[in-house]
């Protein structure tokens, strides 16, 4: 039974990674598709809303079912709450992915004004936070993730310098408002997932460690 059980548990990580590897592909493919200005890879991207939902609904129903017939504890219980806190954050960043690639055919057709500023710096930045965070709850290893208040940091900081220099560009020419709106939304969009491997980051460290942090 116990056997069984943590086979079941390890079944449930899967399904988490699994799901963190679409949203996470989804936002890298929203990148692609901007830089590239692929409305074709973009529409695709939308796609995978349904996929995402589905995900996030069957471990939800797992996470209950496994609570429900086993009474789990310690560490087995901190397993699956994370679980389906880490799954709403990971639901949002598929989401901001959707949402990048609904711009996509809005700046399609037209050059990119200032080499698309500092947004596919950040989008690594954020990849790269979240490639972690995933890394972390599936080998349960704080390490990968100590430094992960100090990226934060910088893409905020990116957030604001891809607004100033956004704005350079609008005041420079008129021409370049809508377009330039767009990055500014997307750098938002990009902020917002970095907020959201924070947030995954606190719950893997609270399934591991059984203590609570904030990272701001």
């Amino acid at each position: 039974m116990v056997t069984k059980f943590h086979t079941e548990i390890a079944s449930l990580k899967g399904d988490v990674l699994a799901m963190g590897r679409l949203a996470q592909g989804m936002l890298r493919q929203s990148m692609v598709a901007l830089k590239a200005q692929d409305v074709t890879l973009a529409e695709t991207i939308g796609e995978e809303k349904q996929k995402l939902a589905d995900y996030d609904d069957g471990i939800e129903q797992k996470c209950l079912r496994l609570i429900a017939l086993n009474q789990p504890m310690a560490k087995d219980l901190r397993t699956i709450a994370a679980s389906m806190k880490v799954t709403t954050s990971l639901y949002r960043i598929g989401r901001y992915g959707k949402d990048i690639a609904i711009i996509v055919p809005e700046l399609a057709g037209a050059p990119h004004v200032g080499n698309l500023v500092s947004l596919p710096h950040m989008g690594e930045v954020v990849d790269g936070m979240i490639t972690d965070v995933l890394v972390a709850f599936e080998r349960e290893d704080l390490s990968v993730i100590a430094d992960i208040q100090s990226r934060e940091e910088v893409v905020d900081a990116l957030r604001y310098s891809i607004f100033r220099e956004s704005l350079t560009y609008m005041m420079e020419d008129p021409r370049n408002i809508t377009r330039c709106t767009n990055y500014v939304m997307i750098a938002r969009y990009f902020e917002r997932c970095g907020d959201h491997a924070c947030r995954i980051a606190e719950k893997v460290h609270y399934m591991v460690t059984g203590d609570r942090i904030e990272i701001r």
